[in-house]
Order: structure tokens, then C-alpha cells, then sequence
């Protein structure tokens, strides 16, 4: 099969509608039904970038009027008079480049220190990081918990290297994040995949079910096979929970720990309206990508430990193995501050982001040709994330990709993720009313093009899952180190993937390394790149050709 032939065999073009990149559309706006009053603050002074005042509308939330401890430590470091004779190079910014200066200003490099003694060590930590971690430990119900400083894969990483020693199996669904790939190339562990719900209107994942757990264990015994640990994502991208307590008593009646991708669910927990958190559920091992809906920098997150059927020596050994000997403190700072800001509101901090979620759900749910992925499409579930909107486009006939073409040029919205289907938008504690009531109208803008075109409906796309008649021939550390060759695209049906190909976002793969290549896999692909996405892990952009292994 050629590449023509693979994109025409879904029957998809990348402008079906007849408007290019260039397209522009502002429809006559409808009155809409979001009426609550826009909240304007004034934003203050900046005495060092003599930035102007300006109104704008923003969130207005309060920060955590306690100290943090590392917090406390890194100012008290900075405004010491110290001749520094340490890393980083520009010297507490005094050799700070002047085209960042003027962007961020001299502040954050006053503040970007290393682990000098009173700053205390990221791995053996003693002082301010220790009870920082301490503090989030408490807050998060662990045992003990970790500060990650290359994000939750990391975490991840280190929490499948800390249960899986080489040839060892562990239970996982197809559906999980790429960083799981690198987790098992790194411990030799051998996946046992779980295939998640799949609803092909949406082309979206749903979780897994207990019984799916339960059935993989007792199959896995029955083969002779050793299964040192289960990985469950919960929530998924799109929100939506596992029943992570049935699952978590499952794995331990096997004496077998539970793993929890929980990067999208820091947040659980901390409202009545939220979904329980997988720590409270008797999860095991739990990362969390704290910058995702609290409010710490990009690229910190935390790694939560509860009861004792994990090593913690192993843990700590495998975080040292994957994280930097040079960890930024503004981004461990920052894990302290997140902390400390949930903790004095705690309960209420996402009450009136719930409500926003809320309104716009039942705002967009009015407007013409537009759906909403409401928890009964995915009914064996417990729970879903409110604070998660996905917008389906199907109706219109529109794509996922192509929607947030016209809001993001027409309207400036930027999404957390698009697909075939739908898009999906994260409302978090900084997402105010006049975000909600631009998302609207830009919504209905899209739904008035569609109808001026007459075209809803007329170009629904036809999704399958990517995950049917899934095949492995090497399990993905074997891959990785296998010698390989270039095949052409319309030659690699039957091949053993060399690589592993994943749109981003969501970065889950379509294609393992390891993993014999399918015709659907491919197909899917190239609709994916059809639509516009970014396939990550491709040595060739194109996707004209694949790395394929010798075997």
C-alpha cells in the first residue's frame, strides 16, 4: 500500500472545506448566554522593567500568606552579600544575558542558586528540601514524597525502574504515556498490555476496569510469568478515572504494587466536587505533574509514596539515576510555594474554577452542531475530572485540528489538546470569565461557519481504534538496542517497529517500539498528519518511511 493510497483509504484532505491556512470568518455574533459580569484588575508596576499599567482580565486568586521553608531558604541565599565563586555562570545575574533580562528581569537569576549548604541537597536532603517535601507529603496523604525536577516522566521512570528488575512483567494499558516507553527500555521490564475502553465517535480512551486488572494477574500467573507491578493513568487526558480503590485492592491481594500516572489529577481531593485521589484510594506510587493544574513551574512535579510494599531505598536510588545533579531551585521553590498556596485554601481553592467549567459546558452545550464528552459515555467509570472540558466538532463535520485552527486565528484561544474529534481545554485556578466568554463565542462563531457552508455533517470523519490487534515481536528494550533499517511507509505493514510514534499532545503512542506495525496503526497515523498534528519520535517527519528492527 502507497502513502497516497494509506490517506486515501480513510478519504480525508486536509482542507475539505475549501479554506486554507489563511482563512479568516467572523460571522455575525449571537447573543450569548455566558452573562456573568467580566472581573478587570489592574496589574501593578513593575519598577524594574518600567512595564506600564494596563487593565486586563485575569483571575485574581490569594497566594499562601505562610512561609514555605525552601522558599524562606532561597531568599534568605540570594540576599546574601557573597563573593560567588560557584555555578551558574552568570553570578546571581550579574552576567545575565541582557535579551532575557529584559524579558524576565534579574530576578529569577538571583534566584537561580545550586545545592550550596544552606540550600540543602535534592537526594540527601537535611534542611529546607527536606521538610519542604515533608510539608507536601503531609498535604497529599503519603508516606513520603519526592520533588521531581525533569517532570512526571521522571517520576514515572523512577517508579517502574524502583518496582521492575529485567524479564520481570508488568500490567499496563495500551493507551499509557510515552514515558513509559523510556521506563521499560530502562528496567527491562516486559509489558502486559490492557486495552482501554475506546469510544470511536470521540476517538478517545476511556481507563481500565478492575476486572480487566484482575483478569491480566491471573492469566500472567497461569503463564508462569512474575508480575512486579500494575500501571494505571488515572485520570486520562481527557479526564476521566479508573476505579483506582477496587483496582488498588486487587494488585494487593496479590501482594503486587499499584502505580498511578496521576499527572493530571494533582488537583483530586481538594474539593467535594473533585474525584478522590489515587493516594486515597491505596495507591502505591504516584506521580503527579504539579504545573499541569496547580500552580507550581512547567517541569515540576511530585513523586508520592504510601505504605511499605515499595523499596524506598530503591526509589531514591532511581530518582538519582534520572534526575539532574544540578536541579533548578526556582522549580523545587516553586513545588513549595504550589504547596503552600493549596494548603491555606485548602477545600475551597477550586470552587469557583468548577463553577466557571460548569457554566461553559452549559453555555456550549446550547450552541448549534456542538457536543459535549459527558460521563455517561464512558459509564463504567467512577468519576471524571469537572474541571476538564472536551469539545466534540463531529456534527459540524469539522475536525478537532481544524476547529482550533479558526478559534486560535480568529479569536487567540489556545487549547490544551486537539484530535480527530474534538478539542479539549484545561480550566484551571488562573481561567477567569472573560476566558469562558471568549471560548464561547469563538464556538459559536465555528458553529455559524459550518452552517453558513452548509456543510454539518456532510464530513464526518471515520475513526477506528489504533489499539485493535495489537502484536509484539520484541519487548521495547530489545527494540531499542536492535540493529534497524529504513522501509518505506507503504512497506512497513507486518514490520517490527523500530521506533515509537506518537502524536503530541497527548504523547500516547500509536506505535511501540517492538510493536508489529499494522495497517490500521498507519492509517490512523497519516490521518493524524492529515489533520495537521505533530508526531513525536519520528526519525522521519514526513512519515515516508519508518525505522523497522532486523529480525
Amino acid at each position: 500500500m502507497t502513502s497516497a493510497a494509506l490517506s486515501s483509504s480513510i478519504n480525508l484532505q486536509a482542507n475539505h472545506f475549501g479554506f486554507g491556512s489563511n482563512c479568516s470568518f467572523r460571522p455575525q455574533r449571537r447573543k450569548s448566554c455566558f452573562s456573568v459580569p467580566q472581573e478587570t484588575s489592574i496589574e501593578p508596576e513593575n519598577n524594574q522593567d518600567k512595564t506600564s499599567k494596563k487593565q486586563s482580565t485575569k483571575a485574581t486568586f490569594a497566594d499562601s500568606p505562610s512561609s514555605p521553608p525552601l522558599i524562606n531558604a532561597l531568599k534568605a541565599s540570594a540576599e546574601r552579600n557573597a563573593a560567588r565563586f560557584h555555578f551558574p555562570g552568570h553570578n546571581g545575574g550579574r552576567a545575565a544575558p541582557s535579551s532575557l533580562t529584559q524579558l524576565i528581569g534579574l530576578k529569577p537569576f538571583m534566584h537561580d542558586l545550586t545545592q550550596i549548604p544552606e540550600l540543602d541537597n535534592l537526594f540527601h536532603p537535611k534542611g529546607p528540601v527536606l521538610e519542604a517535601m515533608q510539608e507536601a507529603a503531609k498535604l497529599f496523604g503519603a508516606s513520603e514524597t519526592w520533588f521531581l525536577v525533569g517532570g512526571t516522566t521522571c517520576g514515572i521512570q523512577a517508579a517502574i525502574m524502583a518496582t521492575c528488575s529485567p524479564g520481570e512483567h508488568i500490567i499496563l494499558p495500551r493507551s499509557s504515556h510515552s514515558s513509559v516507553v523510556s521506563a521499560l527500555v530502562f528496567s527491562g521490564a516486559i509489558p502486559r498490555y490492557i486495552m482501554p475502553e475506546y469510544d470511536s465517535n470521540w476517538d478517545i480512551a476511556g481507563g481500565v476496569t478492575p476486572s480487566q486488572i484482575d483478569r491480566a494477574i491471573k492469566e500472567s500467573k497461569t503463564e508462569g510469568q512474575k508480575v512486579s507491578a500494575v500501571f494505571v493513568t488515572s485520570p486520562t487526558y481527557h479526564g476521566i478515572c479508573s476505579d483506582l480503590s477496587e483496582i488498588s485492592q486487587i494488585c494487593h491481594s496479590h501482594g503486587i504494587p499499584l502505580i498511578v500516572d496521576e499527572a493530571h489529577g494533582a488537583h483530586f481531593g481538594f474539593e467535594p466536587q473533585l474525584p478522590h485521589s489515587a493516594l486515597k484510594q491505596g495507591a502505591d506510587l504516584v506521580a503527579q505533574s504539579t504545573h499541569k493544574v496547580l500552580c507550581s513551574l512547567t517541569q515540576s512535579s511530585m513523586l508520592h509514596m504510601s505504605g511499605n510494599i515499595v523499596d524506598r531505598e530503591r526509589v531514591c536510588r532511581c530518582l538519582e539515576a534520572v534526575q539532574s545533579t544540578s536541579p533548578s531551585y526556582l522549580l523545587l521553590a516553586s513545588l513549595d510555594a504550589a504547596r503552600a498556596q493549596l494548603s491555606d485554601n485548602r477545600n475551597k481553592i477550586f470552587t469557583k474554577a468548577i463553577a466557571l467549567a460548569n457554566q461553559a459546558k452549559e453555555c456550549i452545550k446550547k450552541i448549534s452542531g456542538i457536543s459535549i464528552l459527558e460521563f455517561p459515555i464512558f459509564s463504567n467509570f467512577p468519576a471524571s475530572d469537572p474541571l476538564r472540558l472536551t469539545v466534540g466538532f463531529q456534527q459540524l463535520g469539522l475536525s478537532g485540528y481544524e476547529a482550533d485552527k479558526m478559534l486560535y486565528k480568529n479569536h487567540d484561544i489556545v487549547c490544551e489538546l486537539f484530535g480527530t474529534q474534538s478539542i479539549t481545554y484545561a480550566i484551571n485556578l488562573g481561567t477567569c470569565e472573560g476566558d469562558i466568554r471568549r471560548l464561547v463565542s469563538g464556538i459559536e462563531d465555528v458553529s455559524s461557519f459550518a452552517s453558513i457552508l452548509e456543510i454539518e455533517g456532510s464530513n464526518k470523519l471515520s475513526v477506528s481504534t489504533p489499539f485493535l490487534d495489537i502484536k509484539f515481536s520484541l519487548n521495547p528494550r530489545d527494540a531499542f538496542f536492535a540493529k534497524k533499517r529504513r522501509v518505506k511507509i507503504e512497506e512497513c505493514v507486518g514490520k517490527v517497529s523500530g521506533e515509537l510514534l506518537s502524536p503530541y499532545p497527548p504523547a500516547i503512542p500509536v506505535i511501540f517500539p517492538g510493536e508489529v506495525i499494522s495497517k490500521e496503526a498507519l492509517e490512523y497515523l497519516m490521518l493524524l498528519k492529515s489533520k495537521g498534528a505533530s508526531i513525536s519520535g519520528a526519525s522521519d517527519p514526513q512519515l515516508t518511511s519508518l525505522l523497522v528492527c532486523n529480525v
